[in-house]
């Protein structure tokens, strides 16, 4: 025996590692990347009606439940929208800051949306329950993703 070979024969484990199969969660991973990616769009949009047409939001800003001009809301969205987006990019290319970017982004999504709903409140309640599936999606299933 060389001492190239002996030294492969000891670097090298008794067992080789064994790789986890996927499950069928995997689908529930790719299912919250591309919500990330929509939501984000939605929220980008959103974000650009408030900044662009004030008035078409029916309430006033005092009856919002956090009072500021619509265009600090449209920024708000608009960057929500934008991190989201990249976050819903990386989930699906497994990467694992997306999968912490896009737990915080669907938290602060949510948050958003909480205190926009007096402004459109269908609308806000839809996003906020698809951000509770994304962040469960990526909390308990978001390692399934990897390659």
């Amino acid at each position: 025996m060389t001492d190239t070979e002996s030294r492969r024969a000891h670097d090298e484990p008794a067992y080789p590692a064994a790789r986890r199969e996927p499950t069928g969660w995997v689908g529930m991973v790719v299912f919250a990347g591309v919500m990330l990616l929509m939501l984000g769009s939605f929220q980008a949009i959103e974000g650009l009606v408030a900044l662009f047409r004030d008035d078409f939001y029916i309430t006033t800003n005092n009856g919002l439940v956090i009072p500021m001009d619509y265009s600090a809301w449209g920024w708000t969205h608009l960057i929500i929208g934008l991190i989201g987006v990249a976050a819903g990019l990386g989930i699906l290319y497994g990467k694992m800051w997306a999968r912490i970017v896009g737990i915080v982004i669907a938290v602060l999504s949510a948050l958003a949306n909480i205190a926009f709903l007096p402004a459109y409140p269908v609308w806000a309640t839809i996003v906020i329950a698809i951000d509770v599936l994304v962040i469960y999606a990526l909390t308990a299933h978001g390692r399934e993703v990897r390659y």
